[in-house]
């Protein structure tokens, strides 16, 4: 396989711009993926790579045998994956990227359960909320929460996730509950510094109406502000999953039931091409087994299905929000 080797080689060079960093990321050294970039050469009899003080870049040569080869590595990983599927499993190394707060709690279990079906396969997951670069890390895809943006990744939508705003019952009682999303601008707010956007929306009479929080704490981290609200120092938007048990609870209380904020999605997000990969695919089909049916995360989902509430309809937001704050009135 000392061909494939070179090609696998040859390839990372050029995405990484070097010769040292496509050791790094093939775990060699960097001596020897120059060997075999030297004898791909020999072999191809031309130059593949121009070298330069600020780095290599490939030839025209280089940029037709980058192609090519990609093929080939595609085919032969179809080709095992074919192989492996009849042999009675998914085999190889999948790399995923998911979300620190929700992968833990809720994509870690479904991946021990993943392990077990397909003891053949090899997991290596990054749990981070940094966004990664798929491609340019090489991992094979990504859970991701929120609003995707337009690129070129092909993304598979798994599930919705709602957004609450939250209190706690100390704050509420000193504060006072906010009449309307406009209000909140008398309101000390919790921040997250790392959303995609600076503005919180609330759909008031039919419209989104963006709305910007202000405070004087922030942080990247919903279990940070999850916790800061639940301690007194301000209102907060979190996803329904992350904030379940504070609600369950009574440690946080909602706010404006009446002005609901946009749908999200669960995502799976994979690199470009039209062949998904039995690693991927079984992934995919596992969380769309699990999240697909009763959102048993979202509290304020399933009270509201329990109760035969429409959450699209204001007067059933009122209702809910009744209830919710008839239950956690003192005895």
């Amino acid at each position: 396989m000392s061909e494939i080797d070179d090609i696998r080689s040859f390839i990372a060079v050029v995405e990484t711009g070097g010769f040292g960093r496509a050791g790094k990321s093939l775990g060699l050294s960097k001596s020897i993926v120059s060997r075999r970039i030297a004898r791909l050469e020999e072999d191809l009899g031309t130059r593949l790579l121009s070298r330069t003080t600020r780095g290599v870049a490939p030839t025209e040569a280089g940029i037709e045998f980058k192609a090519r080869g990609e093929r080939i590595l595609a085919d032969l990983v179809e080709a095992r994956e074919a192989v492996a599927q009849q042999a009675g499993g998914v085999a190889g190394r999948l790399r995923l990227s998911m979300p620190l707060g929700f992968g833990i709690k809720h994509v870690a279990p479904v991946l021990a359960e993943l392990a077990s079906r397909h003891p053949k396969l090899e997991l290596d997951v990054d749990a981070s909320d940094r966004r990664v670069d798929l491609i340019g890390e090489r991992f094979d895809a990504a859970i991701r929460l929120g609003t995707l943006k337009d690129s070129s990744l092909v993304a598979r939508r798994i599930a919705p996730i709602y957004t609450s705003l939250l209190a706690s019952p100390d704050y509420i009682a000193r504060r006072g509950r906010p009449a309307s999303p406009l209000d909140l601008a008398q309101y000390e707010c919790l921040v997250h510094s790392g959303a995609s956007s600076p503005d919180w929306l609330f759909r008031i009479n039919q419209r989104w109406v963006p709305v910007r929080p202000s405070g004087r704490l922030r942080s990247d981290s919903g279990e940070t502000l999850m916790q800061w609200a639940i301690a007194g120092h301000g209102i907060v938007a979190l996803p329904n999953f992350m904030a379940s048990e504070a609600i369950r609870s009574g440690a946080l209380q909602h706010l404006l039931w009446e002005f609901p904020m946009p749908e999200q999605g669960l995502f799976v997000v994979r690199p470009p091409g039209a062949y998904v990969p039995g690693k991927v695919r079984v992934l995919i089909d596992l969380l769309v087994e699990r999240f697909g049916g009763e959102p048993y995360w979202d509290d304020c989902q399933m009270a509201a299905r329990q109760r035969g509430i429409d959450l699209t309809d204001p007067a059933g937001t009122r209702r809910l929000r009744q209830i919710a704050e008839g239950e956690h009135q003192p005895a």
